[in-house]
């Protein structure tokens, strides 16, 4: 995937990677003035289970990005991204892209706004739960990808999620959950903020939200919420915006809520009857 230290992952619905979760701070000052942590109740060994859940997926992205040290920023860029402003991501009138390619948004503009809508399309199926299923992660790859990283990021993927790795998730050696159970990953992109740009190259920052996890009556690994930002090195390539790399960071996030969690059942039905978005500006 991407060079960097920075974690990564995946997720979507239907058996998938995932994003690492953040547990409660032990220690420190009230955060926001003393505001309330959302209540959530979890028994030790769920929580154990979920933690090491994310330890593999952290381990298997790591692996998976092992080897490309190589940046997508173009040594003749020349200008930087300025920081959004106010309106940065109003909506523009611009519509989003009619055309796809794998079920996957194609043909984006060849501006730094047609690269802020590739990145966060991208985002949506990069760090989603097909991207654990052999054969929707090789038409992930030849569609965000450039032709000239698709074998090599292939072929680590494939590594790092082998059967015994989807195992150890809940999932069968096809990337899906075990019967009465669903596997939830899904993306929601909040912004973008792009960092350089040329017309040849840009590096887009998109700050996403999501879900993962399994929903099931009897899964030790209940959906939650993550939020976290990805970084796509993006490419100008066969008339469209193409990725070189990506990596992911934890946050930044809010306070969590005192919403009341929703039922297994509840889950698995809302994400496989509200489906997801094209995105642009």
């Amino acid at each position: 995937m991407s060079p960097g230290d920075e974690h990564e992952t995946s997720g979507g619905y239907g058996g998938t990677g995932q994003t690492r979760t953040r547990l409660p701070q032990g220690t420190g000052g009230d955060i926001y003035g003393g505001a309330r942590r959302g209540g959530r109740s979890s028994s030790s060994k769920s929580l154990v289970t979920v933690v090491g859940v994310v330890v593999l997926l952290i381990a298997a992205i790591a692996f998976a990005n092992r080897g490309d040290g190589t940046s997508s920023s173009n040594d003749n860029t020349t200008s930087s991204g300025s920081k959004p402003d106010a309106a940065s991501t109003a909506a523009s009138g611009t519509k989003p892209v009619p055309s796809k390619a794998s079920g996957i948004p194609a043909g984006f503009a060849h501006d730094q706004q047609g690269a802020e809508s590739a990145a966060t399309n991208y985002a949506t199926v990069l760090v989603s739960a097909d991207i654990l299923k052999p054969a929707r992660r090789t038409e992930i790859v030849q569609q965000v990808f450039a032709a000239d990283k698709q074998t090599a990021l292939e072929n680590s993927l494939d590594r790092a999620y082998s059967k015994d790795f989807l195992s150890k998730l809940g999932l069968d050696a096809t990337g899906n959950a075990t019967a009465g159970n669903t596997y939830v990953s899904r993306t929601v992109p909040i912004g973008t903020k792009v960092t350089s740009y040329s017309d040849t190259a840009a590096t887009v920052e998109v700050w996403c939200t999501g879900l993962y996890g399994t929903a099931g009556t009897a899964s030790t690994n209940p959906v939650t919420s993550d939020w976290f930002t990805l970084t796509l090195h993006l490419r100008w390539a066969d008339n469209d915006w193409k990725a070189d790399s990506f990596s992911q960071k934890d946050g930044p996030a809010p306070v969590p809520g005192d919403n009341k969690a929703s039922t297994a059942d509840d889950m698995a039905k809302a994400v496989q009857e509200y489906g997801g978005f094209t995105y642009a500006r």
